[in-house]
C-alpha cells in the first residue's frame, strides 16, 4: 500500500513559488482514511492556517466512503495536522511576513501505513513568473518529443 498513493495539487507549483516543504500527519477519521487509500482526494484551493499554535487545513475534499454509513465523514471539513512545536513555529514566523502562505503540495500514504500531507511555505508569483513557468513547460515538452522522434 505504501507508495501507491500520491496524489499531487498541480496548481500549487504555478501558482506559488514554492521555498521550504514539510511532511505533517493528518488527524483523520476511519473511513476518511479508507477514502484516501481509494485514491478519492481532490484539492480545491488548499490552504492551511494557524489556529492556537495548532495548524490546520482548509479546502481538501475527501470523498465519502461508499461503505460507510452513517459513520461517514463531512467530506470538505478542516483537518489537523501534525507537526513538531519547532515547525509549528517556524511556520508562524514565516507567514507573519507580508506575501506567505501555507500551501498543501501532495497527500501520500508512508511506509508504515499512515496518511501524510505535504506543505510548502510559499509566495504567490506575479503574472510575468507564471508566463516564464509555462514557458519552460512547453519546451521541456518540446524536447521530449524531439528525443521521440529520433528514435
Amino acid at each position: 500500500m505504501a507508495g501507491k498513493i500520491n496524489i499531487k495539487n498541480k496548481k500549487a507549483s504555478f501558482e506559488f513559488e514554492l521555498l521550504d516543504v514539510f511532511s505533517a500527519g493528518i488527524v483523520l477519521t476511519g473511513t476518511e482514511i479508507k477514502s484516501i487509500r481509494s485514491g478519492k482526494v481532490s484539492f480545491v484551493d488548499p490552504f492551511c492556517i494557524i489556529k492556537d499554535r495548532e495548524i490546520w487545513v482548509k479546502g481538501i475534499h475527501i470523498a465519502e466512503y461508499e461503505n460507510g454509513g452513517y459513520q461517514n465523514h463531512e467530506p470538505k471539513r478542516d483537518r489537523k495536522l501534525l507537526l513538531n512545536r519547532k515547525e509549528i513555529n517556524k511556520i508562524e514566523k514565516k507567514i507573519k511576513d507580508k506575501g506567505f502562505t501555507v500551501v498543501p503540495i501532495r497527500i501520500f500514504i508512508d511506509e508504515n501505513g499512515h496518511a501524510k500531507l505535504e506543505i510548502a511555505l510559499a509566495r504567490g508569483k506575479k503574472q510575468f513568473d507564471k508566463r516564464e513557468s509555462l514557458k519552460k513547460q512547453d519546451a521541456k515538452l518540446e524536447m521530449s518529443r524531439q528525443g521521440k522522434r529520433n528514435l
